[in-house]
């Protein structure tokens, strides 16, 4: 099967690159980690207007989502330039307060949806963190089959990635839902949560494997390239294919996804050459700027199978474990690869890449562990 995006896809992805390369995002990591996070929040209000949190938001509270496909298109952009903030966590809880309902929905989702908003929560099953609580404007946890909304940030916890602070939200705090409504909620926002960080872990892989091909090639030894030694190419070679399998799996889950919103499953047959399949409802047209013009919601060609590459008849939640234990995975196996490659270099604050480097682990584990993320797989 061939996931193929569409031209209105890509012309997005085209935009977030060109959003993000003007806008010195090594600059905002440093600032952000430092505790300034004004650069970082003005970066996040021109995501917004991108549309980017908008693919998590139902049209009926100013979004256009939720939209899967779309979702993994941006978040793969963003993991490429480190953008930092609680990314996932604001995109999951979208898809938390929709399911919840209620005051707290109206209240936050359109800012949510225009970038006005940052979130973060915690999740039961997830880990006792929530992801930069201290620049968010709002924390909300589950526990049981009840939200609320945390007294503050809580305690501050040592990270692997400086740009990733983690904070413990204390307990109490307001209620805000409760029932059977936020346990479904609970799930489809870890679910979305995962997802959107195998693809930030994607995208950080991608960025990592393109400037160390673009050091290699410029570092000489012995009077040549070290590119040309047959030991590097293996490696670089390793890292690349890791990432090419990685991608059918976090569309597959986007598909998985999609279909899980639409109530409805594609025929198991093998689908016709082009075909695509609608990847979420909405308006015709994305929100301005977004490139999401009419048909913005079809999915990959061939989304319409289930038996996608390495997927079988998975649905959407094991689909999206196997796709954040790949996408996890192979974005540490490319941070190895290229500090060994740039050697002693890589361990210098200076070096912009050091950023994509400490970011990778803590994307691998953040949101489900390689080894939870199998063992969710072989549960089905």
């Amino acid at each position: 099967m061939r996931f193929v995006l569409t031209d209105e896809q890509r012309e997005f992805a085209r935009s977030l690159d060109a959003l993000l390369r003007a806008a010195d995002t090594p600059g905002v990591l440093r600032a952000w980690a430092a505790g300034d996070h004004g650069p970082g929040r003005a970066l996040w209000r021109r995501l917004g207007d991108a549309g980017v949190f908008a693919l998590a938001v139902p049209e009926a509270y100013g979004g256009v989502g939720p939209l899967p496909v779309e979702a993994a298109v941006a978040c793969v952009e963003l993991g490429r330039y480190a953008v930092p903030g609680p990314v996932a966590e604001t995109l999951a809880a979208g898809v938390l307060l929709a399911g919840a309902g209620g005051p707290a929905a109206k209240e936050w989702l359109p800012g949510i949806a225009s970038g006005a908003a940052m979130l973060s929560l915690r999740l039961p099953g997830h880990g006792p963190y929530a992801l930069d609580a201290d620049a968010a404007d709002a924390v909300f946890t589950v526990d049981g089959d009840g939200l609320r909304r945390a007294p503050g940030p809580g305690e501050l916890s040592v990270s692997a990635d400086p740009a990733r602070r983690l904070f413990r939200p204390g307990p109490g705090g307001e209620p805000v839902a409760g029932g059977r409504a936020v346990e479904a909620a609970s799930r489809a926002a870890g679910d979305w949560a995962s997802f959107a960080t195998a693809a930030l872990a994607l995208g950080c892989g991608e960025e990592l494997l393109r400037a160390t091909v673009a050091y290699v090639k410029q570092r000489r030894q012995f009077g040549v390239p070290v590119g040309s030694f047959q030991a590097v190419k293996h490696r670089l070679a390793d890292t690349l294919l890791g990432l090419e399998f990685a991608r059918p799996l976090l569309y597959g889950a986007a598909v998985e996804l999609t279909e899980e919103l639409s109530g409805g499953r594609a025929g198991a047959g093998s689908p016709e050459p082009g075909a695509g399949v609608g990847s979420g409802t909405g308006p015709a047209e994305g929100p301005p700027g977004s490139g999401l013009g009419p048909g913005r919601g079809a999915g990959p060609p061939g989304a319409g199978s289930r038996t996608g590459p390495g997927m079988g008849a998975l649905g959407a939640g094991a689909a999206v474990a196997a796709a954040k234990a790949a996408a996890g995975e192979v974005g540490y196996a490319a941070a190895r690869t290229a500090l060994q490659l740039h050697g002693a270099i890589g361990y210098t604050e200076e070096l912009d890449l050091a950023w994509w480097l400490r970011r990778a682990r803590p994307l691998r584990d953040a949101w489900g562990t390689p080894s939870a993320c199998r063992a969710r797989v072989l549960a089905g």
